[in-house]
């Protein structure tokens, strides 16, 4: 009986701090979750990188999402004139043109986040970025995908062949890998998808074979793991041409147009959005604000959800001129007529529309969530663009029509003032597209080589 007291007891004490145990940990997670539920901010913004625009995309996306997606929901349900239902909770649907549609058409008067900063630092980019690039003759086998080719860059692709061009005749580039700052990926994507040899196909083995010979035969990728070399691809196909070169994908810098958040390839404060440009010649024509008859403009093909919700909507709209697929008159009159020039999302998240607009004085309507706008590191968007979200289709015209003359004045005129910073040059010039993107370079280049 005695025995049988003692184990009773032996059991007993550990019941008591098992429940005491418990208790404490129900205490815990009772109290974190009061302390999230209290500031949901903090627990995103103290953990973010560094980066001002990966942390202000961040917040500005766990906050904003889900009021839009309720409203909307409502919006869909309610098709009575009747007021919505215990909705006081929620915000004002954006038919109404809420706080968060108005912060998006709020006028943003300078064009650079920091001008001092960014002439301080570009200065010194321009003095002192020094750029390595694999050696290859010309006689090489694939030397039409490694080298420059002769003839100019045509096409919806031209800024990956811009790029090379410009970096292999600039004062960017050095001979001695121990002053590089970054080492160049020299090969063309868009080359690769064009040769026979190669095709669609046979281009993620490709890279692979590439960067396995060049960190066999050279020890600077190895020594940092590729954090210091890049690579540029205008073409959508790049994105997935990494897939058996999984080390370029995760380590190198990827210039890419095609720069979506919304891609596991992609990290913004690591790779960086080159522009897509259609190339043109001459001095770009002009139109005042004031000679711009039409409020919005868009033609194009309709690969997207997004590109046939926006002709379905505004097809017989006598203000937004909505086009299927190419026009019978000039698109170029098209874009000098219109104040509003509409790049809409299609196949990818990147089209040459912006770079269109910007050269004929429109003032670009950007619709294509996710985006990672080239330079928006550097440049203020809303001084120069209306950024509206694609849930907000059928409210666009309403959008437009709530900006102002004269703060329409104001974004044309900026358009004006930035789009030298959207344009190749077949001789570089300072603050053209190639310079832009060597700035985007310096302020992602690596400091390993200090240490090697």
């Amino acid at each position: 009986m005695s025995r049988l007291n003692r184990k009773g007891s032996m059991l007993i004490k550990p019941n008591i701090i098992a429940l005491i145990t418990s208790s404490l940990i129900v205490f815990y997670i009772f109290s974190a979750s009061r302390l999230i539920l209290l500031h949901p901010h903090q627990t995103w913004i103290h953990n973010l990188d560094s980066s001002p625009k990966l942390r202000d995309f961040v917040v500005d996306h766990h906050n904003k999402p889900k009021q839009d997606e309720d409203t909307h929901l409502l919006l869909a349900k309610n098709t009575s004139s009747e007021p919505f239902p215990n909705t006081h909770h929620l915000p004002k649907p954006k038919l109404q043109l809420s706080s968060s549609t108005e912060k998006k058409v709020e006028m943003k008067k300078e064009i650079f986040h920091d001008k001092d900063v960014f002439n301080e630092e570009y200065k010194e980019m321009n003095r002192s970025l020094r750029i390595y690039v694999y050696p290859h003759k010309k006689d090489d086998p694939f030397a039409n995908i490694l080298l420059t080719v002769d003839d100019e860059p045509l096409g919806n692709y031209a800024s990956e062949s811009y790029f090379k061009k410009s970096l292999f005749k600039s004062h960017f580039i050095t001979k001695d890998p121990k002053e590089a700052d970054l080492f160049y990926l020299p090969f063309s994507i868009t080359n690769m998808r064009n040769d026979k040899r190669v095709g669609v196909g046979g281009i993620q083995d490709f890279v692979k074979e590439y960067v396995d010979e060049i960190s066999e035969k050279y020890p600077y990728w190895n020594r940092s793991g590729g954090a210091d070399h890049f690579y540029v691809a205008c073409h959508s196909i790049g994105r997935s041409s990494m897939e058996k070169a999984i080390r370029v994908k995760l380590n190198a810098i990827q210039v890419v147009c095609s720069s979506s958040y919304f891609l596991s390839g992609y990290v913004p404060h690591k790779d960086a959005s080159i522009p897509q440009i259609w190339p043109r010649k001459g001095p770009s024509p002009t139109n005042a604000p004031s000679r711009r008859k039409k409020l919005a403009f868009f033609a194009g093909a309709m690969n997207s959800r997004l590109r046939e919700n926006l002709v379905k909507t505004w097809n017989n709209d006598s203000e937004i001129m909505v086009h299927r697929g190419r026009m019978k008159t000039p698109y170029s009159e098209a874009l000098l007529n219109s104040k509003y020039c509409i790049h809409a999302k299609g196949f990818e998240i990147n089209t040459a529309r912006i770079g269109d607009a910007l050269y004929y004085g429109c003032v670009p309507v950007i619709l294509a969530d996710h985006y990672d706008l080239p330079y928006a590191d550097i440049l203020n968007w809303e001084s120069f663009s209306v950024i509206v979200s694609s849930l907000d289709i059928q409210k666009l015209k309403q959008i437009l029509q709530s900006i102002d003359y004269n703060h329409y004045v104001k974004l044309q005129n900026n358009v004006m003032r930035v789009k030298k910073h959207f344009l190749w040059n077949s001789f570089s010039k300072d603050f053209d597209i190639f310079h832009m993107v060597m700035y985007e370079l310096w302020i992602r280049r690596s400091h390993l080589r200090h240490f090697y």
